[in-house]
């Protein structure tokens, strides 16, 4: 934290307060939280549940994120078809990770699963 101790317990009161009021940014950081399991006990249905709701308010790096989560079939049942809408949701807002992925997909170079890292934005915002 800045001027306080780093609590992601903390942190998760609080997105989780902002993100029941819509809040697109605190529903794709607690979704960060729970795919991680920073404050939370690390569930990836739940990380599923906030991101979809930031993603379907066309928040890119949300819908980067739940593409990944259908891409591996974390929280929900794998499926590549709806992985890749939302990959291309994210890559026409300028998401130069979910544009890498696709372009490795157009070109045959797919590994079978995207690794998913989430940035410490949790940390540090």
């Amino acid at each position: 934290g800045w001027g306080v101790t780093q609590s992601y317990t903390e942190a998760v009161k609080w997105y989780r307060l902002a993100a029941e009021q819509g809040d697109a940014d605190a529903q794709y950081n607690l979704g960060g939280c729970y795919y991680e399991g920073w404050g939370v006990t690390q569930s990836y249905t739940e990380a599923v549940k906030w991101y979809r709701l930031s993603a379907e308010q066309g928040h890119a790096d949300a819908q980067y994120y739940l593409g990944v989560c259908y891409d591996n079939g974390e929280g929900v049942r794998k499926n590549r078809a709806t992985a890749i809408m939302w990959y291309k949701k994210a890559a026409a807002q300028g998401e130069t990770i979910a544009q890498h992925v696709l372009e490795e997909l157009e070109l045959g170079e797919d590994s079978g699963s995207v690794s998913l890292s989430v940035e410490p934005s949790v940390a540090t915002e």
